[in-house]
């Protein structure tokens, strides 16, 4: 859906970078690394998306650090737009139909970081999930969205430690509210 909209595949990963997780950061020659890319194409990019305030833009002694600008007045509009390209929302409401009682899910690894490498963690937090369905639902969710999805489960609340990265997409308030993601 996103890249019928933008047609610049260089930018469509840095705006998954960057909004996927609001707390993710990245600089010029990291960027170019990671989605292994020319210097000069990210730079465009990051230049383009700071102009026009999506992200903000920090020096750093010789290095420019780059993450997402959360008062911009899209940031929310971004962030969902990226949930649903990943499919991420998809994930959500497919695992609340029959699961059980869900109190967490929880997106590890790559795309936690910001990558969009295809393969997407997810962890999902709850007593008495029905291990059935979510054996079920990787193939179901994969042809949705065109993307791997390996599930774990899990029955206590997941606290991440400090070295994993994760971002809580679903979590259940004790008094019943859910709260959805904000990240």
């Amino acid at each position: 859906m996103l890249d019928t909209l933008i047609t610049s595949k260089t930018r469509i990963r840095i705006l998954v970078k960057f909004f996927i997780n609001a707390a993710n950061n990245g600089h010029l020659r990291g960027l170019a690394e990671e989605m292994n890319e020319s210097t000069n194409a990210i730079r465009k990019e990051l230049n383009n998306l700071s102009e026009a305030g999506y992200l903000e833009k920090k020096a750093v002694k010789n290095t420019v650090s780059y993450k997402a600008n959360k008062k911009h007045p899209f940031f929310s509009t971004l962030q969902k737009i990226v949930f649903q390209h990943i499919g991420l929302d998809a994930i959500i409401e497919m695992i609340l139909a029959r699961m059980g009682t869900v109190e967490q899910i929880v997106v590890l690894g790559d795309y936690a970081k910001g990558i969009d490498s295809g393969v997407i963690e997810v962890l999902v937090v709850g007593k008495e999930l029905n291990q059935e369905y979510i054996d079920q639902l990787a193939v179901k969710i994969e042809q949705e969205i065109s993307r791997k999805v390996f599930f774990t489960t899990q029955q206590n609340y997941f606290l991440p430690q400090e070295q994993v990265k994760s971002i809580i997409i679903y979590e259940e308030i004790q008094d019943k509210t859910i709260k959805t993601p904000t990240i």
